[in-house]
């Protein structure tokens, strides 16, 4: 779709709050590409490193990890595979930039402003609940306990993106519009969203 006042969405959330079925339905409401798990492969063809490492490291970070990351930091010339990886998706979410799309995590609304470029800046949370049943359903938590492992991920995934950008995940100050998923619903939310870019031209 053309003339979209914000033709780069992208897209934060919570761990379970439903991001990417938001992101699948808002692809087909504005007909524009959505980037997510398909992230990975321009990212691991950019940075060398493998798919798997990226999968691992390219949007979670422990705390021991973020503090280790930044004493080496300031202790000598150091680069850790956490920095080689976020400077590659940092590239891939600039190139992508260049068309209308959705940008779902990876920081993209963080590097996007730092770079100047325009986009629509979305924060999706849920009640702990919600999310812990949606942690249930998905694939890569089978056999898990889903309140162990939601807050796993969101430990990882807030401590990754402090690191990379000093910021607090969900401070409402970072972006356009805050929905709530499991008050509003994952398809509402699409449309609240697809409005806002289609009729604000």
């Amino acid at each position: 779709m053309e003339n979209l006042k914000y033709p780069i969405i992208a897209i934060s959330r919570e761990y379970a709050a439903y991001g990417r079925t938001v992101a699948r339905r808002l692809s087909d409401e504005l007909g524009i590409p959505f980037y997510d798990k398909d992230f990975v492969k321009e990212t691991a063809r950019r940075s060398g490193y493998s798919e798997d490492d990226i999968k691992r490291e390219g949007e979670a970070m422990s705390r021991v990890t973020r503090f280790m990351n930044s004493l080496m930091n300031n202790a000598m010339v150091y680069s850790s595979s956490y920095d080689g990886i976020f400077h590659a998706q940092k590239e891939v979410i600039l190139n992508l930039s260049k068309e209308p799309c959705i940008i779902v995590g990876r920081c993209a609304g963080y590097v996007l402003k730092e770079a100047g470029i325009p986009s629509f800046n979305v924060f999706l949370y849920a009640d702990k609940e919600v999310r812990n049943k949606r942690a249930s359903e998905l694939e890569e938590n089978k056999g898990l306990d889903p309140k162990k492992a939601r807050e796993r991920h969101d430990i990882l995934r807030e401590t990754y993106y402090k690191q990379y950008t000093h910021q607090e995940l969900g401070d409402y100050h970072n972006y356009d519009i805050c929905l709530d998923t499991g008050e509003i619903g994952p398809e509402r939310c699409a449309d609240i969203i697809a409005d806002i870019v289609k009729n604000h031209a």
